[in-house]
């Protein structure tokens, strides 16, 4: 269902053919983290047709084959705005794709549902999120092959979480960024 959020998303924005809706993926709207490929768009594409949600006009192509070219339609409108003002609910898993979709394809719809969604994340991952630097791993390990070197394991398994702790560290800080810009520009 989600990836009807994004063709609905981009729909919003202007015509688009399926080919121009993946070319799109795999350019500006790579960030989001959702990638498909060509046959799952024009399967969407397809069902959403079905739904009333988009139709289509037939651009005529010469040497080549026609384009079908989808806007929305007030349906498609309809169940846009209905999921870009239901409450988004945070994922338990960092950095997840839904959240910068929901930011995007709801949040470009009007500031305070762009608002609402990074604070909703925000908080979530302020209580959620434990940023402690210490690492998790048991104090003394029992290695099970003798291949394994236990103060290499440490030192392996304590990068890996610095990775994450920095990367975590970052996303909240660029949440915190981000709503103080959405709601710097509430005044203009």
């Amino acid at each position: 269902m989600q990836l009807d959020y994004v063709i609905l998303g981009a729909l919003a924005l202007g015509r688009y053919s399926g080919y121009d809706l993946r070319r799109w993926m795999e350019g500006p709207g790579r960030y989001i983290g959702y990638g498909v490929q060509l046959p799952q768009i024009y399967r969407r594409l397809g069902k959403l047709v079905e739904h009333g949600w988009v139709e289509f006009d037939i651009d005529p192509r010469e040497g080549r084959p026609d384009a079908k070219i989808y806007t929305l339609t007030d349906a498609g409108r309809e169940v846009l705005l209905d999921w870009a003002r239901s409450p988004f609910e945070p994922s338990p898993r960092p950095k997840d794709p839904d959240f910068m979709l929901r930011l995007i394809f709801a949040g470009q719809l009007d500031r305070e549902i762009a608002i609402d969604i990074v604070r909703t994340e925000l908080e979530y991952r302020r209580k959620h999120d434990n940023l402690s630097a210490a690492t998790p791993f048991p104090a003394e390990y029992e290695p099970q092959i003798p291949e394994l070197d236990p103060e290499w394991a440490r030192e392996i398994q304590t990068m890996a979480h610095e990775h994450g702790y920095a990367s975590t560290a970052s996303y909240i800080a660029w949440l915190e960024l981000t709503l103080a810009r959405l709601e710097a520009g509430r005044a203009n």
